[in-house]
């Protein structure tokens, strides 16, 4: 069935940056959109970013607009979540999936997961 896995997290402090990649198991992912995903233990699964198959369209989540991109690599089947600016509330677990993406709804549809990448900011 395959998966996408994320891979890039760390811990740094606010005002820095880490990129996020994601790598897909079984499949290519140069012909499917991607979201990214983060989630807090006890918290609801929230919605970060996008990229359409083509790289047309991206989404970002209001928090994260000014200070995220997105981009994608067909030639590694790797798609990029550049995070820049952080800060302590995007400490979270985050993951990638295999979806569509609207540029207004943003990630949905997604029907391949994986593992997450921890990413902590402290203040």
């Amino acid at each position: 069935r395959g998966s996408a896995q994320a891979s890039g997290g760390g811990s740094v402090h606010a005002g820095g940056s880490l990129r996020l990649s994601c790598a897909a198991s079984g499949f290519s992912l140069n012909d499917y959109g991607v979201g990214w995903f983060r989630q807090v233990p006890g918290s609801v699964r929230e919605a970060v970013s996008c990229i359409s198959s083509d790289g047309v369209d991206t989404y970002f989540g209001d928090s994260m607009k000014g200070r995220f991109t997105i981009s994608r690599d067909n030639a590694k089947n790797l798609v990029y979540l550049q995070m820049d600016n952080l800060k302590p509330e995007d400490t979270a677990e985050h993951y990638c999936a295999r979806s569509l993406c609207g540029k207004q709804v943003g990630p949905h549809s997604m029907d391949i997961w994986g593992k997450g990448t921890l990413v902590t900011v402290s203040s």
